[in-house]
């Protein structure tokens, strides 16, 4: 695909790198965070949800394995979702939303290209 800004990469600071510089690891916690996102949105045009905000936090479990080989055994999405409801009954909204989650995730590149476990916990405000 080959698109997007050039950027600065390091090993980790505990590995010998330099602090302060993005690592391959955060990149790929970042691309499956960021991929959900997008594939989110879309979700939520779709259904028509009157999304007003969206924020994520991101983390990845990292499992050592016997032979010391690494690998991100799960990720965690905390995002923060607020939506308007208009006419519509909170619980309904909610519904929708976890709905949007879950395509996102189905519809997910990055997600479906990788092994480890995603988990998401979302956290959604409604307001009338």
């Amino acid at each position: 695909m080959g698109n997007g800004p050039e950027m600065d990469f390091s090993a980790p600071p505990d590995a010998e790198g330099i602090s302060g510089v993005l690592t391959p690891e955060d990149a790929f916690v970042a691309a499956v965070n960021t991929c959900i996102m997008l594939m989110f949105l879309w979700s939520c045009e779709r259904l028509k949800i009157k999304l007003q905000a969206y924020e994520c936090r991101a983390e990845g479990i990292k499992q050592i394995e016997f032979d010391h080989t690494e690998l991100f055994s799960q990720i965690r999405l905390f995002p923060r979702i607020s939506v308007v409801a208009g006419e519509e009954a909170a619980d309904r909204v909610k519904s929708r939303i976890l709905r949007a989650l879950k395509s996102a995730q189905k519809y997910s590149l990055v997600a479906n290209s990788i092994k480890s476990v995603i988990k998401i916990e979302p956290i959604i405000e409604v307001t009338q």
